[in-house]
């Protein structure tokens, strides 16, 4: 019996990690686009400091 709950208490951390990384790829690839989407703005424009960010 505390084996079978062993086995279901690694698979539901499994499964939520498994969740979480799927999360944070969809947060990565969407982080991408964003820094993408700057070079080509920051190309765009000749005028300014030619940043799009302020660091």
């Amino acid at each position: 019996m505390l084996l079978l709950v062993l086995v279901l208490l690694l698979a539901l951390i499994l499964g939520g990690a498994g969740f979480a990384v799927h999360v944070l790829w969809w947060i990565a690839l969407a982080v991408l686009v964003v820094w993408i989407l700057g070079f080509v703005f920051t190309a765009g424009g000749a005028g300014g400091r030619g940043r799009w960010y302020r660091w």
